[in-house]
C-alpha cells in the first residue's frame, strides 16, 4: 500500500513507479512502430515517397525518444 506523505500525497514504492513508467513507455514504444509502419505501408503502395519517408523519420524519432528516456531513467535507478 502506499504511504501518505506530510503535505497529503501518496508516495509511490519503487515496484509501483517500475510499473507506471513501463506502461508509459510502452506507449512510446508501440506509437513509433505504428507510426513506421505505417510509413512503409504507404511507400510501399507507392504512396506519395516524401510524406512516407517522413513518416518514418518521425517513427523514428519517436523510438529515439524512447531509448533516451529508457537510458535517461535507468541511469537514475543505477
Amino acid at each position: 500500500m502506499a504511504k501518505k506523505s506530510s503535505s497529503g500525497k501518496r508516495k509511490l514504492t519503487q515496484q509501483q513507479e517500475f510499473e507506471i513508467m513501463k506502461l508509459v513507455l510502452d506507449k512510446f514504444l508501440w506509437l513509433g512502430l505504428l507510426i513506421m509502419l505505417y510509413g512503409g505501408y504507404k511507400l510501399a503502395n507507392g504512396l506519395v515517397v516524401l510524406d512516407s519517408i517522413i513518416y518514418v523519420i518521425v517513427g523514428a524519432i519517436v523510438l529515439a525518444l524512447f531509448g533516451f528516456i529508457l537510458v535517461r531513467e535507468y541511469e537514475f535507478i543505477h
